[in-house]
């Protein structure tokens, strides 16, 4: 750990000079250590400082926070933060550090808060990318994994992020998808899981199948950037769609979530149909196939006169029994009907299949159920084909529409009809859950090597068989090599693919799909209640005690599947009776992207390095030979477009705090930070954590030994008004801080604040630095609230405070570590006084006055601009003076309005 961290900051001697600037013909002499080894204090925070603040404390508040971890009280508050796991690439990138930053710093003040935190880490280990790269190096591909997370893991611990180390999990380790297999043999007893031939999306490149999401709008693969190809396979799917309308439905009893609540239904849409099964014939005889078929009316199934398919239906193109007599029917153009009928395993009413003249469906749809008495297109198809079918809706003497030719539903209105026809069909099986005509089942087949065996044999005898509980996990075979290229990889481990089926005993072959990551990482957060259970994926007292996920953080391009397929499968535990709660995350943070500045050519698009632009007056051209111009623009970080960060090097540059206050003080988490080192952002957190430093150096310079000790009493009536000056912006800061750590999670409001706090004790007269308690108890309480987000330098300044003698404040009376110390709460004495602020006005940026307006209102821009307008200030100042634009600062009670003059 401490070779890590030292190698990270840059430091190499006892002393801690950079590597080598010390040592045999070096000029520098040995530099004195840290206070907190030595209790020498230095006057300023330079970087040589800072560098040995972090070497020190990166250990320690790692070992205070594993030992924390060991004394948790299950009977405590509980708060469970989650970042989403990485994949293990084997570096770091600045995304990583801006969402571990943010998890890191809520749960260092959760814990501040009392509460017992659960702040755990994993790796999102199967998927193509090891693959590849192990195909390329002639590796295996979880040797390459475990070496990348080895890798991770160093680069995490050098950052100081204070995870549960001892809850870590890895879902390419056969204790993790051993879990994952038996939840994948419950979805399939439970008939979620399934098996069918489909037109699929196929990756020539990657030789896998996509799905749909994973196709952009352009027909190229997410990943490889192939144009994909479709393909007819026989691939595993989960029905997602049964669990649609609750899914939609709950997203109403969940908090805002900055947009993806709209994401996610939108995703899933309007729940309005359903499916129902028919069985399918030939002629009169059953052919042994089940078809789904979307009612987009489910209420009016009893009067279906059809069923109709796509062209380019499976069933005109796969092994269907029924597909030669489909075929002889087909015209092109043309609404035709086949040989083929399909018995309604609901009503028991038999209706001809259709092959449609359409070349699409709503949504997603392939196969439909026509109702004419619902539809004038259903109506004019019936028509056209001379089909029979009987009407079932009529209106009763108050108008309102009901059921009739409908069996026992007869009578009921369309809506009671609706419930009562879907619930049926749900408890036969054979169809009722209300689903949108957008959304697909869930395709988890992967024709690649390293992903979780499907757990399921084929029998010539028996049909799909699951592998039985006490025989996961079914292990990934050790294959000699890895090719990337023809069919599964696994067909070619003959030992492990012919095997014995579990129910007759004779021959039968393994699955050789493998599934698709997202069913991983679908459940993750389970685990980590009780991630070294051998008996079971978890204990239910344990998943109840820490669900829902208190904050969620993550990016935003998450915010449909994983986050859609996490939902689902939450559901479908709860139905299982695995978990008490439906939903697994109750708040959800998105973060944006760190982007940086890329330089293209105008002409051909390539990417430049920034030494190989030259800036002219008139703009950017190519150094050397035609000098072509160079389109500028700011995009997510990538090697491919020279425009990366090493998170390593930034940190060795700037220090842990400052890069960890600058992605906090940059944006808000869910805006996009463009890296630029330029900006007011970095060198205000460089300028706040040395003013920082200065007041912790004038407090105990103004209480060194020999000095008149410390008398409230000595302050005179002017110096009293400052003192409760400062303990007025204390306790709007602990306010509005703790609100900001709680509710938005807007950091950089929260450090606007304690820098404004940092002003305010900045302007102390030298009386209030000897004798002011509120000065010393204010200076406490600001380093305490900057801990979670610079635990390094505060934990150094809080050491600083706590040997200054005599104290006044009982803040410094506790003992203990700053990370330690309990998170400051606001003087009931405060809240007692009338919320108003006193607001200054600018205009043009000059001073005009000052406004009085009610604290609630006062970071409000619109609310604050009506109120100074509609007061005798502005009706004198700005009644008849165009404003251009009002500037309402977020570090101190000030409003600016540039007017046109």
């Amino acid at each position: 750990m401490q070779v890590s961290v030292r190698r990270l900051v840059g430091v190499a001697c006892r002393h801690r000079h950079p590597i080598g600037a010390c040592g045999p013909g070096s000029r520098l002499q040995p530099c004195r250590t840290l206070f907190s080894e030595t209790g020498v204090w230095e006057k300023d925070y330079r970087t040589e400082t800072r560098r040995r603040v972090e070497a020190w404390w990166q250990p320690h508040i790692m070992a205070q926070d594993q030992r924390g971890a060991l004394q948790q009280d299950s009977d405590g508050k509980k708060f469970y933060v989650l970042s989403m796991f990485p994949y293990p690439s084997g570096r770091l990138h600045m995304g990583h550090v801006r969402v571990y930053t943010i998890s890191d710093t809520v749960g260092h003040f959760q814990r501040m808060r009392g509460h017992q935190v659960l702040n755990p880490m994993g790796w999102d280990a199967f998927g193509l990318p090891a693959e590849n790269a192990a195909i390329e190096r002639g590796l295996d591909p979880e040797d390459w994994t475990k070496s990348n997370i080895k890798a991770m893991r160093e680069q995490l611990d050098g950052l100081g992020l204070c995870f549960n180390w001892d809850r870590e999990v890895t879902t390419c380790l056969p204790d993790y998808y051993r879990w994952t297999q038996l939840l994948f043999i419950r979805l399939f007893e439970a008939g979620l899981a399934y098996q069918k031939e489909a037109v699929v999306n196929w990756d020539p490149v990657d030789q896998t199948v996509l799905a749909d999401e994973q196709v952009d709008a352009g027909g190229r693969s997410w990943r490889s950037g192939a144009l994909v190809e479709q393909k007819l396979l026989t691939q595993w799917f989960i029905r997602t769609t049964n669990y649609a309308k609750p899914l939609l439905d709950a997203l109403a009893d969940l908090p805002e979530w900055y947009g993806v609540k709209a994401m996610q239904a939108n995703w899933i849409g309007d729940c309005t149909g359903c499916y129902f099964d028919f069985l399918l014939k030939v002629n009169g005889e059953e052919t042994g196939e089940t078809l789904s078929a979307y009612c987009s009316s489910p209420e009016a199934v009893f009067g279906a006169a059809f069923l109709a398919v796509l062209p380019s239906h499976r069933l005109l193109h796969g092994s269907s029994c029924a597909r030669d007599a489909l075929q002889r029917s087909y015209q092109s153009g043309r609404d035709c009907l086949t040989e083929v009928s399909a018995l309604c395993l609901l009503t028991g009413r038999e209706l001809p299949l259709v092959i449609s003249s359409r070349d699409s469906f709503d949504g997603h749809l392939d196969t439909v159920v026509g109702v004419p008495d619902c539809s004038d297109q259903d109506l004019s198809v019936a028509r056209a084909l001379n089909l029979n079918w009987a009407s079932i809706l009529e209106d009763d003497e108050n108008g309102t529409q009901r059921l009739k030719n409908s069996d026992e539903f007869s009578g009921l209105t369309r809506g009671q009809a609706l419930d009562s026809i879907t619930q049926k069909a749900q408890e036969q099986k054979v169809g009722g859950h209300l689903t949108s005509s957008k959304l697909r089942d869930w395709l988890i087949s992967r024709q690649r090597y390293w992903g979780t065996p499907i757990p399921v044999v084929h029998c010539g005898t028996c049909g799909p068989v699951a592998v039985p509980e006490e025989e996961l996990p079914v292990t990934l075979p050790k294959l000699p090599t890895l090719t990337g290229k023809g069919a599964s990889p696994l067909e070619a481990a003959h030992d492990w693919v012919n095997c014995t089926c579990p129910r007759c005993k004779g021959a039968a072959r393994r699955e050789t799909d493998t599934m698709d990551t997202f069913v991983d990482s679908a459940w993750y957060y389970l685990r980590y209640t009780d991630p070294n259970n051998t008996h079971r994926p978890f204990e239910r007292h344990l998943a109840d005690r820490w669900l829902p996920v208190d904050v969620y953080i993550g990016g935003k391009e998450h915010a449909v599947m994983h986050l859609y397929y996490a939902r689902f499968l939450c559901h479908f535990c709860r139905d299982q009776g695995l978990v008490v709660h439906r939903e697994p995350f109750k708040k959800l943070l998105v973060q944006g992207l760190i982007k940086g500045q890329t330089f293209r050519l105008t002409d051909g698009g390539q990417y430049l390095k920034r030494d190989q632009i030259h800036f002219t007056d008139e703009g950017p051209v190519v150094l050397g030979g035609d000098g072509g111009r160079v389109e500028v623009t700011w995009e997510k970080m990538s090697k491919s477009k020279h425009n990366g960060l090493d998170p390593q090097q930034v940190v060795q540059q700037y220090g842990v705090d400052t890069v960890r206050l600058y992605i906090l003080y940059a944006a808000p988490p869910e805006q996009d930070i463009l890296w630029d080192v330029k900006t007011d952002a970095l060198p205000g957190v460089l300028r706040w954590q040395s003013r920082l430093w200065q007041l912790v150096t004038k407090l105990r310079a103004a209480r060194a030994l020999g000095g008149p000790p410390p008398d409230p009493s000595q302050l005179d009536q002017k110096q009293r008004a400052e003192s409760r000056k400062i303990w007025e912006n204390l306790n709007y800061a602990i306010q509005e801080v703790t609100n900001h750590f709680t509710e938005d999670f807007l950091f950089n409001a929260a450090i606007s604040r304690l820098m404004g706090l940092t002003n305010t004790l900045s302007r102390a007269s030298p009386s209030l630095l000897q004798h002011s308690e509120h000065f010393e108890e204010a200076l406490a309480a600001l380093v305490i609230m900057t801990a979670p987000m610079a635990p390094h330098l505060a934990s150094e300044l809080w050491a600083g405070l706590c040997q200054v003698k005599p104290a006044l404040s009982s803040l410094l009376q506790q003992g203990g570590d700053v990370l330690q110390q309990p998170w400051p709460s606001v003087d009931p004495k405060y809240l007692d006084v009338p919320d108003f602020v006193e607001l200054s006005v600018l205009i043009n940026n000059r001073q005009c006055g000052t406004v009085t307006v009610p604290l609630q209102d006062s970071r409000d821009l619109k609310q604050v601009q009506q109120l100074v307008l509609d007061s005798p200030l502005g009706k004198r100042h700005l009644s008849q003076r165009p404003i251009r634009r009002a500037i309402l600062s977020q570090r101190t009670a000030l409003i600016n309005f540039l007017v046109e003059e």
